[in-house]
């Protein structure tokens, strides 16, 4: 992955920015990617899903968890509030 780099313009000068781009990464390696020697995605062979997730599956789970997060993006915290 050219983020690791400092070759190209997609090499992240922030640490929030690289987090962000190689957890995005991971999801769609893991999730949308067919996997020669599985012949499925490593989370269908893991069983955390039954289906081939598609590039709009991450996006709305994006969009859901930024609804959910709070202003600073804490799920956690959100969620410790929410129950008291």
């Amino acid at each position: 992955m050219r983020r690791f780099t400092r070759l190209t313009n997609a090499f992240s000068k922030k640490a929030d920015n690289h987090a962000s781009a190689v957890a995005l990464h991971f999801m769609a390696y893991n999730f949308c990617r067919i996997h020669k020697t599985l012949k499925c995605s490593p989370a269908m062979a893991a069983g955390v899903t039954d289906r081939l997730w598609d590039i709009v599956d991450l996006v709305r789970m994006i969009e859901r968890w930024e609804r959910l997060a709070l202003p600073n993006g804490s799920l956690l915290e959100g969620m410790r509030d929410a129950m008291g």
